[in-house]
This record gives C-alpha cells, sequence and structure tokens, in this order.
C-alpha cells in the first residue's frame, strides 16, 4: 500500500523536535506528510513505538499535563484517522502520528501502517524557537 493525495484535508500546523547531539532540530509536518506522499507503508506493532512509554508532550518545564491538555489530547486522539500512516525517520523513531498511535491503542489495535522516511529528512529549522514559529493551518 502506499500513500497518496485521497485523504487531502486541512490540518492545523505543526512541528517535530528532536535533540541531536547539542542541537535540537525541527521538522515542519506538513512537509514530512508532502513527502511520504506516495511512499510505500509497512504495518509496525504498536509494541515497537518505544515513544509509547516515554515523556512526549510534557517535557518543557512549564509545559503541566492539567486536565485541559489532556482533554485537547483526548479530542486530538478522538479525531484522528487511521487512515493516514504514521511517519517514522530512518531509525524507526517516531515524527508525527502520536495521537494515531494513540488511537489505535486504546481500539485495541495491536498494529499501524507507518512510512518510515530512509534517509531522514533534513531538518528545516536548527536551534529555533517553536513558539516563535508560524501556524498557519494548510491543506495537505
Amino acid at each position: 500500500m502506499s500513500t497518496g493525495a485521497q485523504y487531502k484535508q486541512r490540518m492545523r500546523k505543526q512541528y517535530h523536535t528532536r535533540t541531536v547531539g547539542d542541537e535540537r532540530h525541527t521538522w515542519d509536518v506538513h512537509r514530512l506528510l508532502r513527502l511520504a506522499r506516495g511512499r510505500q507503508t509497512e504495518t509496525i506493532p504498536l509494541s515497537a513505538i518505544t515513544e509509547l512509554d516515554a515523556l512526549w508532550w510534557y517535557r518543557e518545564v512549564d509545559d503541566l499535563p492539567t486536565p485541559r491538555s489532556i482533554a485537547h489530547h483526548i479530542r486530538l486522539m478522538q479525531e484522528a484517522d487511521l487512515r493516514w500512516p504514521i511517519l517514522l525517520c530512518a531509525d524507526g523513531r517516531l515524527m508525527d502520528g502520536m495521537h494515531r498511535v494513540l488511537k489505535a491503542l486504546v481500539e485495541g489495535h495491536r498494529e499501524i501502517q507507518a512510512v518510515r522516511f530512509d534517509p531522514t529528512p533534513e531538518p528545516d529549522f536548527v536551534n529555533a524557537d517553536v513558539d516563535a514559529l508560524p501556524y498557519p493551518d494548510e491543506e495537505i
């Protein structure tokens, strides 16, 4: 199965960040989704997604898991569309799709469709202030 444009929709702007060495690398998720179009998907066991057991959203000191923020993530999980594959870097780390992963887990799925980038795309930003980046909704 390959990803395609059949699932075009407007999506809130998102960025994926990761520390690489001493730098903070940031990818524009919309760009990653465009890069994933037409690529083969693979079936990944949910047990292989190590981020399920890691601190994912609440990594910053002032980013607290309040009931309101948890409710926000629950709503996003409920709205997640499992027809969209998750995105993994070349090393198998999650780059996009945690709400889809959680939805699959809650619904009792054991596997999920994924696109694995190999090689991992270059980041869009290095050491950028993520809060200062643009956040327009875009069609993907």
